[in-house]
C-alpha cells in the first residue's frame, strides 16, 4: 500500500498571554485550505493532532488543553484602516471539528508581533524604537482590536520584566484594546436583563448574568452551585459530575442567549459561550504556590473553557469580566461590591489579573466602548509543520 508523503507548511508556534497556538499566513496554506471549509478544518485538526481519544495530542502540535489546542490564520487586512485580519480556530481535542465561533483574547497578544514580522504592517508605521500600534480586524466576531507592540532597534521586543500570572517567565508587555467588545451584532445583554433566573434541569434555577462582551459568557454565583470561588483545576476537572453540571448550565444558557436553537446544539459549539462563577474576595493559594490575599482583589472568578476549568483566565472572558464589573447590578459587579467602576482586579486559579472597561447606556441599552488589558507574547518556534499530504 502506497501512502501519500508528508508536506510542509510554513508556520510559527507562539505563546500569547496564557495560551499558545500554531500561526499561519493565509497565503502559505495549501490552496484548498485557503478558503473556509472541510479541507481547512481537516488540515488544522491534523496539525494539532485531533481528534485524539487518548487526550494527549502526541501526534500533533496541540497540548491537549483548551489553552494549547489553538490555530490562527492571518492575512493582510481587507478592511479600511486595519493592518491584519485575524481568524481564530479552536480545535476540539477529542472530536473532529474546529470551532470558529469566537475570538481568543490571549493569542491576540501575539497577533500584533506576527503581523509586524510578516510584513502586514507598513514599514513606515513601525518605529525604530518605541511602540507600534497594530490595527487588528478580528474576523470571527468582526471587531477591531488595537495591539501596542514594543519595538527595539526596528524589531519586535519580546523579552522584558512584565509578569503575567499563569505564565512562568517574564516578557515584554503588550497592551491590548478591545474596541466595542460586545460579541457579534446583537445586544450586549441578549435576554434584555442584567440578571436572569436561568432554569437548568437537574441543577435548579440559578441567578445568571449572560453577556456578549469579548466572548459570550454566562456568569453564576459560586455559592449557588456549591463552590467558594477559590477552587483550582483539580477540584473540578477530576469531577465528572461537576463537569456535566457546568456543561448543562452552558447549554441552557446558550439557548437563553439565542446562540443555539436547541440545547443539543451546544455539543457542536464548544468554544462559546463560556461559563464562569464568581464570589466576593477571599484569600487563597494559587496554583503556583503563591498566596493571594483578599485585599489584593475585587472578586474571585473561575471560568471553564472547552469543558474544563481554565488554569488562569481566557483573555476574552477577562473582557467579559471587566465589562460586566463596570455595569452596576450584574452578578460580577455585585460580587465586586457593587457601584460604578472602570477597573477590576480579580483572582483566578493562577493568581490575579487587572482589566479595565468602559460601558455606557445608549438608546436605553448598555454598550461597551472598549476594554483594556496587558498581556505578553513571544515566538516559541518557527519553520514548518508537516502533515500527510492526503489528510485534508
Amino acid at each position: 500500500m502506497t501512502s501519500a508523503p508528508q508536506i510542509k507548511i510554513p508556520a510559527t508556534y507562539m505563546r500569547g498571554g496564557t495560551s499558545k497556538g500554531v500561526f499561519f499566513r493565509l497565503q502559505d496554506l495549501p490552496e484548498s485550505a485557503q478558503t473556509p471549509g472541510q479541507a481547512r478544518d481537516n488540515l488544522l485538526l491534523r496539525v494539532i493532532g485531533s481528534p485524539d481519544p487518548y487526550g494527549k495530542h502526541t501526534d500533533g502540535m496541540g497540548g491537549a488543553t483548551s489553552s494549547t489546542s489553538k490555530t490562527v490564520i492571518l492575512s493582510k487586512s481587507e478592511q479600511p484602516n486595519h493592518d491584519v485580519d485575524y481568524l481564530f480556530g479552536q480545535v476540539s481535542i477529542d472530536k473532529p471539528f474546529v470551532d470558529w465561533s469566537g475570538n481568543c483574547g490571549n493569542l491576540t497578544a501575539a497577533v500584533g508581533a506576527f503581523a509586524i514580522n510578516s510584513g502586514f504592517v507598513d514599514a513606515e508605521r513601525v518605529p525604530q524604537n518605541g511602540i507600534c500600534t497594530v490595527r487588528i480586524w478580528q474576523a470571527n466576531i468582526k471587531k477591531t482590536i488595537i495591539a501596542h507592540v514594543p519595538i527595539t532597534n526596528g524589531e519586535v521586543q519580546e523579552t522584558g520584566d512584565f509578569e503575567l500570572d499563569g505564565v512562568t517567565f517574564p516578557a515584554a508587555e503588550v497592551q491590548i484594546e478591545f474596541m466595542d467588545p460586545a460579541d457579534g451584532e446583537g445586544a450586549m445583554f441578549p435576554t434584555g436583563n442584567l440578571v436572569d433566573d436561568l432554569e437548568v434541569p437537574g441543577v435548579g434555577t440559578l441567578k445568571a448574568t449572560m453577556i456578549n462582551a469579548g466572548i459570550p459568557t454566562i456568569f453564576v454565583n459560586a455559592a449557588d452551585i456549591g463552590y467558594t470561588g477559590t477552587e483550582l483545576q483539580e477540584a473540578i476537572n477530576g469531577d465528572d459530575k461537576a463537569l456535566a453540571m457546568f456543561e448543562t448550565i452552558r447549554a441552557y444558557g446558550a439557548k437563553a442567549m439565542g446562540l443555539i436553537a436547541t440545547v443539543e446544539e451546544a455539543a457542536a459549539r464548544q468554544h462559546t459561550p463560556k461559563v464562569a462563577f464568581v464570589a466576593a474576595p477571599k484569600g487563597y493559594g494559587a496554583s503556583s504556590g503563591k498566596h493571594v490575599d483578599a485585599g489584593e482583589i475585587d472578586l474571585l472568578v473561575r471560568a471553564l473553557s472547552m469543558g474544563k476549568l481554565h488554569h488562569a483566565m481566557m483573555g476574552t472572558a477577562a473582557v467579559a469580566i471587566g465589562t460586566a464589573a463596570a455595569i452596576p447590578g450584574t452578578l460580577v459587579n455585585l460580587a465586586a461590591g457593587g457601584g460604578e467602576r472602570s477597573v477590576v482586579n480579580f483572582g483566578h486559579p493562577s493568581g490575579t489579573l487587572r482589566v479595565g472597561a468602559e460601558a455606557e447606556i445608549a438608546h436605553g441599552e448598555w454598550t461597551a466602548t472598549k476594554a483594556i488589558m496587558s498581556r505578553s507574547a513571544r515566538i516559541l518556534m518557527e519553520g514548518w509543520v508537516r502533515v500527510p499530504g492526503d489528510c485534508f
